[in-house]
């Protein structure tokens, strides 16, 4: 088997990044090339673009706009770090892919769920995950979590937050995403996780 693209979602303090690194580390002790990203930010152009999302602005950012700017991202993302990864065989653990934007914009902007397909169907040039894992914790869990430094998308407020925790567990089953207690400690979320995404890795040598 060639490698595969793997996305851990969640909200905001959900633990998607302790255990993107996890997820790498299991998979490239097991004789893999695992290659750990994220969104948005992870192409020279998309720390720009993060930086026009994430950081104050002098005026409110549209949904719209807001979507735009996270497909102008992942297209980046998929063309300079996804794809040559994906062609050399390696596995590709990102930190968000198009369901956050599913989410994000699509539910919790209010845009509608097919307006934002529709505009990430064509940044990825229809390049889809082999498995979703949706890291699902309370909103006591996240925001004990979340740093006191927070980003634009982190001070959104309550309702935006908890409108997010309930898209993604909404729009999981219909698309086949893996939900995980993602407020269980550490080792047991990982093995939790590594039991939804082994189907997808290469048995030979997992």
């Amino acid at each position: 088997m060639s490698g595969a693209l793997i996305v851990l979602e969640g909200g905001e303090g959900s633990g998607k990044s302790t255990q993107v690194a996890r997820l790498a580390a299991r998979l490239e002790r097991a004789g893999h090339e695992a290659v750990s990203t994220f969104e948005p930010g992870d192409s020279e152009l998309g720390g720009s673009i993060r930086g026009l999302l994430l950081d104050d602005t002098d005026e409110p950012v549209a949904p719209m706009a807001e979507a735009l700017l996270m497909a102008a991202d992942r297209a980046q993302h998929i063309e300079v770090v996804v794809r040559p990864a994906l062609e050399r065989g390696a596995y590709v653990v990102s930190d968000r892919f198009v369901p956050s934007s599913l989410v994000y914009q699509g539910v919790a902007r209010g845009l509608g769920v097919d307006a934002v397909e529709a505009i990430n169907t064509r940044a990825t040039g229809g390049l889809e995950a082999a498995v979703v894992v949706v890291l699902d914790v309370s909103e006591a869990v996240a925001a004990a979590r979340v740093p006191d430094a927070r980003d634009r998308m982190e001070r959104a407020g309550r309702a935006f937050h908890v409108r997010v925790r309930e898209a993604y567990r909404e729009l999981a089953g219909p698309r086949g995403w893996v939900v995980v207690d993602g407020s269980q400690d550490a080792d047991a979320v990982e093995e939790a996780v590594w039991a939804a995404v082994a189907p997808f890795v290469d048995a030979g040598s997992a």
